[in-house]
């Protein structure tokens, strides 16, 4: 029961780093769109997250198969397979040249995958919680099972 508990709490921090990484990405998006930023600096800066996200969302989503949590799998298994579709067609790095005609496209991506995200967030919060709260009811059900007296 603790490995589950384990699970949640990777589960935990691991949404939490692609919620900060689509937050940075809208963020530069944002800049660039009121011309905070230049095209190069904001394509390179989010460029340099995209892979690292595809891989967190990924281990997860294999984690939740790997331990048979069906429903956060379903809920994952299509955007990891929409990732790996994008990074093996290779159209998950932003094109500099490109950014500005893109730019409204990709920051409704990226809200939608915020969104997204959150919403994993919750489930993932909610599992967290109950399974916190089942490991401390069992253990204090049986105190003298484990002693010997």
């Amino acid at each position: 029961m603790a490995w589950e508990l384990v699970l949640w709490l990777f589960a935990f921090f691991s949404v939490i780093s692609l919620i900060a990484l689509t937050a940075y990405q809208l963020i530069c998006l944002s800049d660039l769109e009121f011309d905070y930023i230049n095209p190069y600096d904001s394509s390179s800066r989010i460029n340099a997250v995209v892979t690292p996200e595809f891989v967190v969302q990924g281990v997860l989503c294999v984690l939740f198969l790997l331990s048979l949590h069906w429903f956060p799998f379903l809920i994952m298994a299509p955007i990891t397979y929409y990732h790996s579709k994008l990074y093996l067609s290779r159209r998950h790095l932003l094109d500099v040249t490109d950014i500005f005609s893109l730019l409204s496209g990709e920051k409704k991506y990226r809200m939608i995958k915020l969104g997204f995200y959150v919403t994993l967030f919750i489930v993932v919060i909610y599992r967290l919680v109950i399974t916190a709260v089942v490991m401390l009811v069992d253990e204090d059900d049986h105190p003298l099972d484990s002693r010997i007296f």
